[in-house]
């Protein structure tokens, strides 16, 4: 499960930047709002995956609350995902 989790961080990670840093200038600068739709879709659903796999994993692995609450921070920080990859998993 914490691969699988590692993995789901990642692809979070991702979907945040394209959506921040791709799908969003194309809506205001182009009015192409239609990337932002079928982008932020994924990223929603990733993000509620990662939420729902952290509490799982908090759970099995004993993790203090404290920690719990860096790592589902750190998923609506750019680049959060990444970091908590590397430095608690």
């Amino acid at each position: 499960m914490n691969s699988f989790f590692k993995k789901i961080a990642f692809w979070e990670g991702i979907s945040l930047l394209v959506l921040l840093f791709i799908a969003m200038p194309f809506k205001h600068l182009l009015e192409m709002p239609l990337l932002v739709k079928y982008v932020g879709m994924a990223h929603g659903i990733l993000f509620i995956v990662y939420i729902v796999l952290a509490i799982f994993l908090s759970r099995n692995l004993k993790w203090p609350f404290s920690k719990l609450v860096i790592v589902c921070l750190a998923s609506i920080i750019p680049f959060g995902t990444f970091y908590i990859e590397k430095k608690y998993l």
